[in-house]
């Protein structure tokens, strides 16, 4: 019983540690470079989900495939294999089939030195407010082979495919002295300057980007919320579980000295 004890609490205790380092992990990629916004947590919204495929289908997959996802798991979000196949899939591939893309990597290198990454996993690789906070954060320099730059990944390959929609806008930048280092002085970033309008609003903007970084979120684990919702009811069942066994052990050896 004592060994059953024992087991039990720490199972309990790997489950909280483990959280707790999941947590400082996050914690610790929003202190390094630029401050990353919270993105808006939209993953369990079918009509957000819709909107990001629709966003990710015509801006994304020219370039980026997601080849851990069939385009029949859309079901999954609310869709049927004719809206799939009406509105998301612009090539000849069949409902059934992976998103896949026509390009080569081959080709994805010469064109942007880079092979540009599947798109399948990169909300668990990078976390769901450095993806919101990346795609809000281009502006146009003109010393870059793009044209583009980024405030969360400096010199960045991939232009601003979105622009259209933002808009074109300039980063200003103030020099200042390193508080550590008077003899340093540092490009603080203190704002944009819009250029261009896009034909978004900048609260639409930031909406249907949330809905694209939900989107990538589902893709990256579809079952996510089943995972979640079974993770509450295990761990509910281990503390219900560890009370009788601590009552069992406490009446089984109440008579023993």
């Amino acid at each position: 019983m004592k060994r059953i004890l024992q087991t039990v609490t720490g199972v309990l205790q790997a489950t909280v540690l483990v959280a707790a380092l999941g947590f400082g992990m996050a914690a610790n990629a929003n202190e390094e470079g630029f401050p990353l916004d919270k993105a808006p947590n939209r993953v369990s919204n079918n009509a957000s989900l819709q909107n990001g495929a629709k966003t990710f289908v015509n801006y994304c997959s020219g370039c980026h495939s997601a080849v851990s996802l069939r385009y029949n798991r859309l079901r999954d979000i609310g869709l049927t294999d004719q809206q799939i196949k009406d509105n998301l899939i612009l090539n000849d591939a069949k409902v059934g089939d992976l998103m896949t893309i026509s390009m080569t990597p081959k080709d994805g290198k010469a064109y942007f030195g880079k092979t540009p990454p599947d798109l399948s996993v990169e909300a668990r690789a990078r976390g769901t407010d450095w993806l919101y906070t990346y795609f809000r954060t281009y502006y146009k320099d003109d010393t870059t082979p793009t044209g583009w730059n980024n405030l969360v990944y400096p010199n960045v390959g991939m232009p601003h495919v979105l622009w259209q929609l933002q808009g074109e806008r300039a980063a200003k930048f103030e020099e200042r002295k390193d508080p550590h280092d008077e003899t340093r002085v540092e490009k603080v970033f203190v704002g944009f300057e819009q250029l261009t309008p896009g034909t978004m609003k900048p609260q639409e903007y930031d909406d249907n980007i949330a809905d694209l970084v939900a989107f990538l979120s589902w893709m990256a684990e579809p079952v996510q919320l089943e995972r979640k919702r079974l993770g509450v009811i295990v761990l509910l069942f281990l503390a219900i579980f560890t009370l009788l066994a601590w009552r069992l052990n406490k009446a089984y050896w109440k008579d023993i000295h």
